[in-house]
Parts: structure tokens; sequence; C-alpha cells
């Protein structure tokens, strides 16, 4: 190969277009869009992490309770077998007794009297110590009824606490992995904020409507002006208050200002009080959307909810059917 032509293919390498370097992390066609379908999963996925919380809560209570059955009936069974003890003893005292002579038929009764009265003192005498053998037996057979029972009592209590302990045990690990799971949603949904243009993002951190609004008398009207008095506050998956809040949180902690105690998860929230249709949504009502039934929002009005919506966004005032599909809704008063 001449040197004159493999300096003319160098020159030729330097003259065509260079393709831009890849980034190791591609970048999302729509941002937006990606945000939006990080978040929707995310909020799935803290659902889901709350009602396995309240799960293992339950479960746990159930180990308690099954607990403390088992404790309760082991001291009925242990002093049944006291009691037992007791009164086998005085049947053996006596049958003792009646073994060396103490038990006389009337015939002989009658043969050894010396007297009329002593007939009548031994006839007596018969009849207190049957009565007492009776009474033994009667206790004796009370007392051993009793001591199965508590035994029965305290053997279903331990097999249903050994079912509750497994139980609980799977749900601590669910939920462990479900956490993990929401962590690294949590974090890609962080990043998705980071790929947002800064206008999107000034939209989105927007508080909205932040101006007086009328509200009701009674629990409806006081739950919601808790909500509307959080408007502004951050966003936090699993937040309850006092300045993060999930949407669950935000509507159990309104209505509890109310002085009325709703559950903790959206999905617990969609079966309290009773449905309403679409048309007759007033302030105070209870949005639940979604199929999955994972985020709720308080109604202000037949157009508006009040809602923490997701990371990213503050409580604020949407319109309630851009919030996302509604599954149901719920009134807690009225």
């Amino acid at each position: 190969m001449s040197r004159n032509f493999t300096r003319g293919f160098l020159v030729l390498l330097l003259l065509l277009p260079v393709a831009p370097a890849v980034s190791s992390a591609a970048q999302p066609a729509d941002p937006a869009r990606a945000y939006a379908d990080l978040t929707a999963q995310a909020t799935k996925l803290n659902e889901e992490v709350l009602r396995a919380q309240e799960d293992l809560v339950q479960r746990k209570a159930e180990l308690d309770r099954a607990t403390a059955t088992v404790v309760a009936a082991q001291q009925i069974e242990r002093q049944a077998k006291r009691d037992e003890d007791d009164y086998q003893g005085q049947v053996d005292l006596i049958a003792q007794a009646s073994f060396e002579g103490a038990r006389f038929n009337q015939l002989s009764a009658l043969l050894v009297a010396d007297s009329q009265q002593d007939f009548l003192n031994r006839l007596e005498m018969m009849r207190m110590l049957a009565s007492d053998k009776a009474e033994s037996l009667a206790r004796l057979s009370a007392a051993v009824e009793k001591a199965r029972q508590a035994h029965q009592v305290a053997e279903s209590a331990r097999a249903r606490a050994a079912e509750t302990t497994a139980a609980a045990e799977k749900l601590k690990s669910d939920l462990d992995a479900r956490n993990q799971a929401l962590q690294a949603q949590i974090n890609q949904v962080r990043t998705a904020l980071t790929r947002l243009p800064a206008p999107v993002v000034n939209q989105l951190r927007d508080p909205g409507d932040r101006s007086q609004v009328s509200v009701p008398s009674g629990v409806a009207g006081l739950a919601l002006t808790f909500a509307l008095g959080q408007r502004g506050d951050d966003y936090q998956y699993g937040g309850t208050g006092p300045e993060r809040w999930d949407c669950a949180g935000l509507t159990m902690k309104a209505y509890a200002a109310a002085g009325f105690t709703i559950p903790r998860t959206s999905g617990g929230q969609a079966g309290v009080g009773r449905a309403v249709s679409r048309g007759d949504v007033r302030a105070g009502d209870l949005i639940i959307y979604y199929s999955s039934r994972s985020h709720v929002a308080m109604a202000v009005d037949n157009a508006r909810a009040v809602h923490a919506s997701t990371e990213g966004q503050p409580v604020k005032i949407a319109p309630i059917d851009t919030i996302g599909p509604i599954a149901v809704i719920r009134r807690i008063e009225g």
C-alpha cells in the first residue's frame, strides 16, 4: 500500500461525521409519561405495603390473643388438677373408712345397735358417709372434666398460635420484599423527576388553589377543613403528617380530626360509609381511584377534590375526573 493512499484514507476518516456518545442510562422518549407511569406503580406498591402492615398487625394481635388463651387455659388446668387431687384424696379416705367398717347397711346397724337411739345414730352416720362420698365423687368428676376441657382449649390455642406465628412470619417476609420494591420504585420516580423539564417540575410543585373554601357543617365539614389546611404540604409514601402525607394518611387524619375513625389504607376506606354516585358527590365524600383502589381523594364539591397526589407534588386541589379512573365513592356521614 502506497504512502499517499494511506495518507488519503486517514484524511477521509477525519472528515466523516462522528456519532454522539450513547449515555449508559438511556433517556425515556417521554419523561413526563415515564414519571406518571412510575408514580402510578409506586402508589400501588405503597398501598400494598400499607395493607401488608395492617395484616401483620392483625396477625400479631391474633397471636397475642391465642397466647393469652393458652396461659389462661393452663392456669385453669393446673387448678383443676389440684382440685382433682384433693377430691380424689377425699374419696380415698371415705373408701378406706368404708373398708374398715365405717359404712353399714341397715341390717348390720340394727344387729349391732345397743339401743333404738344407737340404731338411729348409726343410720345417720351411714347417710352422712353416703352423702359425703357422692358429693366427693361428683366434685372429682367435675374437676376431671374441667381439667380435660382446659387442656383441650390450651392445645387448640397452641395450634392457633403456631399457625398465626407462621402466617405472621410469612407476612413479615412479604412485607420486607414489598418495602424493598417500594424503595426501588421511589428511587426511580425521583430519578424520573430529575429528567423532567424545569417548567413541568414547577407546574407539578405548584400547590394550586389555596384560597378560602366554603365547607359544610358536621363531620364532613370538619374533615374537609383539616384536609384543605394541609395544602402545600409535601407528599411522602406512608406519610401520616403532620407535614408529609400519602393519600390515605391525609384522609384518615382528616376524619380523625372530625372525631371519626376510618381505615389507614385507601382500600380499607373504600369499604366505609355508604356508596354514592358520581352525580351525587358532595363535600367530604371519599373518592377512591383505580381498580386496585390504591388512591383516595376528598371531595371539595361536585367538581373538585383535595388529595395528596404523589412524589414531587404537594397536597392540592384538582378536578375530580382528572385524578384518575374512579373505582368507588363513599360517604362517611349522612
